[in-house]
């Protein structure tokens, strides 16, 4: 009997063991002489950490610290958009209506369930959420631009 690897089970468990880690909470640059976290400690950590795993899975290229690039990249790499979210999908969701996330796109997983896991710039980690950012009483609402999927996720190899 041959060993088959389960890459969609791996790479969901992956997302889902990340929620709380601050593993992707951070990423420095030099400018000039000042040393600059550009994740600004988790506030903007949401592509970093999306890419990285991700990348981690051979299902991007390379990571990035932006959601424009880490879409420009999906595309490239086979990522289509479907109607309907399925575990392991990406979605992309429009700025906050309202807060600090109003200026800046989100990126994160589904995970079933009506669930996904994103970066969450209050705590600067991963964390679960509902998949359509519904909270009672929350006036930080965000749309859904995008669910994307990669047929690489339907094969066992």
């Amino acid at each position: 009997m041959a060993i088959k690897s389960l890459i969609k089970d791996t790479y969901l468990a992956v997302v889902k063991n990340s929620v709380g880690s601050k593993s992707f909470r951070n990423f420095y640059v030099l400018d000039g002489r000042k040393k600059i976290d550009i994740a600004e400690n988790g506030d903007l950590s949401c592509a970093w950490f999306v890419s990285v795993v991700l990348n981690l899975f051979d299902l991007i290229d390379a990571p990035h610290l932006t959601v424009d690039r880490v879409e420009r990249e999906l595309k490239i790499s086979g990522w289509r958009e479907i109607s309907k979210p399925k575990p392991g999908a990406v979605i992309i969701w429009s700025p906050a209506s309202s807060g600090k996330e109003a200026l800046h796109r989100h990126i994160g997983f589904y995970v079933g369930i009506n669930k996904a896991i994103s970066n969450d710039s209050k705590y600067g980690y991963p964390a679960i959420h509902n998949w359509k950012f519904r909270k009672a009483k929350s006036s930080g609402s965000r749309a859904i631009e995008a669910i994307l999927w990669n047929s690489k996720l339907d094969v066992v190899v």
